[in-house]
């Protein structure tokens, strides 16, 4: 039997992680589902259209930063987020090429 050797870069492992744990949430996916839709939208309007709580929201936006997948820019009083594409992308395909597809 063949032995592999596991070499793992800590901080693009730990940023890997942080990504999948982004990703791997179903009202998580529900909201990027919603900005894809939109474009570019405020927080407020995410909050009231899904019919979720705003600190709820916004923990789970402040998950989605921390791993790129949206960023956001601020406007008055108002927080306007759009989706990182490249960054979806990147994550589909490290998941397709870990599931062999």
């Amino acid at each position: 039997m063949k032995k592999t050797t596991v070499r793992f870069q800590f901080d693009k492992l730990q940023y890997s992680a942080t990504l999948v744990k982004a990703l791997a949430h179903p009202l998580r996916l529900k909201i990027l589902e919603y900005i894809d839709s939109q474009g570019i939208i405020n927080v407020n309007k995410i909050y009231s259209s899904l019919n979720i709580e705003q600190s709820v929201t916004s923990q789970h936006l402040s998950l989605l930063k921390l791993a790129g997948v949206v960023s956001c820019t601020k406007d008055g009083k108002y927080m306007h987020y759009k989706i990182n594409y490249d960054i979806v992308a990147k994550a589909q395909r490290a998941v397709n090429n870990f599931l062999g597809k």
